[in-house]
């Protein structure tokens, strides 16, 4: 049902770079880019996450309960992403580890603009 997820950023360039190095863990890469947006994904037919400069020219904040939500397979990587952003220079907003009892295992953090993030797997098993 999500297409895409669009963040805000104030320096284009370290956002492009942080996310290139984040998501070059997990096999994403650029799918779509111009001048003031770019947009990652997993493949053609997968949700993406895109960075812009808002259009209105004005500066990029952050919205106060907003979060962009990033699914991964494995509890491995979501350990391993959650890392990366951290040595990337991102903020820790909540430790990786189960949350709940419904297999659902995540990690918080907020990229270089405060824009809140988190990674998860859900295992049934």
């Amino acid at each position: 049902m999500i297409g895409y997820v669009t963040l805000g950023t104030n320096d284009f360039v370290r956002a492009c770079a942080f996310y290139d190095a984040l998501f070059g863990e997990v096999g994403g890469q650029r799918s779509m880019q111009s001048d003031r947006f770019v947009a990652w994904s997993t493949s053609p037919s997968a949700p993406a996450l895109m960075i812009a400069t808002p259009f209105d020219g004005k500066p990029a904040t952050v919205g106060n309960g907003t979060m962009a939500a990033l699914v991964v397979d494995s509890k491995e990587k979501v350990e391993r992403l959650h890392k990366k952003a951290l040595e990337l220079g991102g903020a820790d907003e909540g430790a990786v580890g189960p949350r709940g009892t419904s297999g659902f295992y995540a990690g918080y953090f907020r990229d270089l603009d405060g824009n809140k993030l988190n990674v998860f797997c859900v295992s049934r098993a």
